[in-house]
């Protein structure tokens, strides 16, 4: 069993507070404290830095909560797993990022839930940097990214490649052009993703590459949602670097058009990151199955998917 004062520990750390997470764990404050000096005292290092009424991790106490994390999440796998055996049933946790809850990678998901009675998944979404964290700590057995990492820990499949287009209103004088060049797109108010979001550090390092620098274009709005963004284009608020795939409804529809921008080439991989020891490769050949399938009605993609890497 996982060492209760872990347990502590990692309450502590989400509430702020060693009050509210002995009321949480039904403690006396005391307790909590004693737990959390103990665990100082094993390891030889201080957690918490205490002081002006604000309790703070200190950079040693950072490790501990992420190692603290991933024992807590390898031990509720433990537990799933066994039950699941017992069942013989499974859940598997996957995460992607925000741009694949508006393509089809959702539905794709969806329908294999639908003929795979025997497995549950659950789905979340987050920037592709807290992704590969909640991989690397088991919080989540699957990632489904854009682009890639250099990891030796974990396993890759290729499942599609992307690009990244100026979405723009029909209104918008753009929509009757082929192409646009970036000093057209210098007078155009800018809708951009969040600036931890690969859809933004992608558009940034190409036009970085041209010599050219963000803070020369009119920047408007920043926001999280890809669905607000789609929104907020076709009633011509502004335009926006989207990728291709999330916006494949609406371009088939004619709601927006999609322009290439010249001089950038901003394609990229959509890849599902693995653990080496994911046992379960069935669902990874099947989701490539059905994602296969759904992109063959819904074409975006510039290449074979479904290479091993």
């Amino acid at each position: 069993m996982i060492d209760s004062k872990l347990i502590t520990l990692l309450m502590v750390n989400e509430l702020h507070s060693f009050t509210q997470a002995a009321k949480k764990l039904s403690l006396t404050q005391p307790a909590v404290s004693q737990h959390v000096r103990q665990l100082e005292k094993e390891l030889g290092v201080t957690i918490f830095a205490r002081g002006e009424g604000n309790l703070k991790l200190t950079r040693e106490g950072e490790i501990v909560i992420k190692y603290a994390k991933r024992i807590d999440s390898l031990y509720q796998n433990l537990e799933q797993s066994l039950k699941e055996e017992k069942e013989h049933a499974r859940k598997i946790t996957v995460g992607i990022t925000h741009t694949s809850e508006s393509n089809i990678m959702v539905e794709v998901l969806a329908r294999y839930s639908s003929v795979s009675k025997k497995t549950r998944i659950t789905i979340i979404s987050d920037t592709i940097n807290n992704l590969y964290m909640k991989l690397k700590t088991y919080e989540i057995d699957l990632a489904i990214v854009e682009g890639r990492i250099s990891d030796s820990n974990f396993n890759t499949i290729m499942l599609d490649t992307d690009s990244l287009i100026l979405a723009v209103s029909n209104k918008n004088p753009l929509s009757r052009k082929s192409m646009v060049t970036l000093n057209e797109l210098r007078k155009e108010n800018l809708i951009l993703r969040l600036p931890d979001s690969g859809t933004r550090n992608l558009f940034i390092s190409h036009l970085e590459s041209n010599n050219v620098s963000l803070d020369e274009f009119n920047v408007i709005l920043e926001v999280d949602n890809v669905a607000t963004i789609k929104d907020l284009v076709r009633r011509d608020f502004g335009v926006s670097i989207l990728a291709r795939s999330a916006c494949a409804n609406e371009l088939k529809k004619g709601k927006l058009i999609g322009l290439p921008i010249e001089n950038l080439s901003m394609t990229r991989e959509i890849n599902m990151v693995y653990h080496k020891d994911f046992e379960h490769m069935d669902l990874l050949q099947n989701i490539m199955r059905i994602y296969n399938e759904y992109s063959l009605s819904n074409p975006h993609s510039v290449d074979t998917p479904g290479q091993l890497l």
